[in-house]
């Protein structure tokens, strides 16, 4: 049976990873560029300010993805390209490269994805306190109405946010990530509920303003616990959604978003940090999404050992990709299993992918056939997810380029295309030929 035959095949990025031009005309700082200003926060001192130079070089990109046979394409929106103090003037030479960027994929045949916000935080609200601010919510509720505004004619499909797990665990908490804070729990969850409350408002700015019909959706991380046996798989749903004393869990975000509260799970948690959220903000946070977008690269084993589920330890030998991820290609097959049963939306995997270690051989091609089989082992569980009746509606490869990888700088390769980071050359991998059969047989080379 295989994958339906309107199935979304795309590839994604993100703005600051790829665009550079990080000091182009007015555009305003972001928390990224301070950061990478301020040093000793990504490997190596790189920074983001050039990146792959899609900012000059979009046209080119445009190219190699309508050569691929890539016909859906996701990208963010840098917000302080486009607001430079994030609220107020708008910039018109941002407005421009975004308006001849979505020309350009449309010309060609791909649509957009638009991704709201992937991390790139205006500086100049940081300044106000950024998402401790209770002013927010409404901060990105006007910066969604300004993008609906502007883009609504050209743009069918947004996603608000993406992995506020990571820009909040991990830019919030734990400090490893931009604005490479480290605030109490209690902090931190305030924070949180900011960003609900920030979702909830720019979905419906999005509908309200675009000038034809949308659909809206987000991108969350998650990966589902995995079962070791099959006696093992109501163990690991129930596991997939628990509170584990941080804010990964996707429930806390996703509960929310869908249902208009956060999980009883949660409960204990928030009275150990003193978190008591407004039920009145409940009606603001709960959206009327399309569709559950998913990033999902590893996942753990679980099983039931005297009556607790624990999560069970990868044997040496299991496959490790250059992030030090497990390949543990099942998660394809349990993630979208697990999230249609517990919100009933259709799936779209905005993110999937692997950075292996490789580089131009003397012939000056990439061999990257580890990347090759990673693919087709993580697309056979998710068409075996969408033989099972499951509504999986499209597959986005993370990422179209080789680019800069946040804390890791330049030092991680996921792309289908490799960048020389000096003369900014694009070379075509194997994968991505490989992806191109993928994408022309409807997933059926994978077989």
């Amino acid at each position: 049976m295989g994958f339906q035959k309107d199935f979304i095949w795309g590839t994604a990025t993100a703005a600051y990873q790829i665009e550079g031009g990080a000091y182009a005309a007015d555009k305003g700082l972001n928390v990224w560029d301070a950061g990478c200003r301020a040093g000793g926060y990504v490997y190596e001192g790189h920074t983001g300010d050039d990146a792959c130079d899609t900012y000059h070089r979009f046209r080119e990109d445009v190219a190699i993805m309508k050569q691929l046979g890539i016909k859906h394409f996701r990208m963010s929106l840098s917000w302080s390209r486009l607001i430079p103090n994030g609220i107020g003037e708008v910039s018109e030479e941002g407005v421009r490269f975004y308006n001849e960027f979505f020309d350009e994929l449309l010309k060609n045949g791909i649509t957009p994805w638009v991704t709201l916000f992937h991390w790139d935080y205006p500086y100049e609200l940081y300044k106000k306190g950024g998402w401790l601010n209770e002013e927010s919510p409404e901060w990105f509720e006007e910066y969604a109405q300004t993008v609906a505004k502007l883009f609504g004619d050209k743009i069918t499909h947004f996603m608000t946010i993406n992995e506020p797990q990571c820009f909040i665990e991990l830019g919030h908490y734990t400090g490893v990530h931009a604005p490479f804070l480290k605030l109490s729990r209690r902090e931190e969850l305030i924070a949180a509920h900011n960003v609900l409350k920030a979702n909830g408002l720019a979905e419906r700015a999005l509908r309200k303003n675009c000038k034809n019909p949308i659909k809206v959706g987000f991108a969350m991380a998650y990966a589902a616990s995995m079962p070791y046996t099959e006696a093992d798989e109501e163990a690991a749903y129930e596991h997939s959604f628990a509170c584990h004393g941080d804010l990964f869990g996707t429930s806390f975000w996703t509960d929310p978003m869908i249902f208009g509260r956060y999980p009883e799970s949660y409960r204990k948690f928030f009275e150990e940090n003193d978190f008591h959220p407004d039920e009145r903000d409940m009606e603001i946070i709960k959206g009327n999404f399309d569709f559950f977008g998913v990033n999902s690269y590893t996942g753990n084993y679980v099983a039931v050992k005297d009556g607790k589920t624990r999560i069970v330890p990868f044997p040496a030998s299991n496959p490790t990709t250059d992030m030090r991820w497990h390949v543990t290609e099942e998660v394809m097959y349990y993630t979208p299993k697990f999230l249609y049963r517990r919100y009933g939306l259709p799936i779209v995997y905005t993110e999937n992918g692997v950075a292996v270690s490789e580089w131009k051989d003397l012939d000056g091609e990439i061999k990257d056939y580890s990347r090759i089989d990673f693919i087709r082992r993580y697309l056979r569980e998710l068409m075996r997810a969408a033989e099972e009746g499951i509504p999986v509606e499209g597959y986005f490869y993370w990422s179209l380029l080789d680019n800069f990888e946040w804390a890791e700088g330049y030092s991680k390769h996921f792309g289908l295309v490799h960048v020389d980071y000096d003369t900014f050359e694009r070379t075509i991998k194997e994968s991505a030929k490989y992806y191109a059969k993928v994408i022309q047989t409807n997933g059926e080379s994978i077989r």
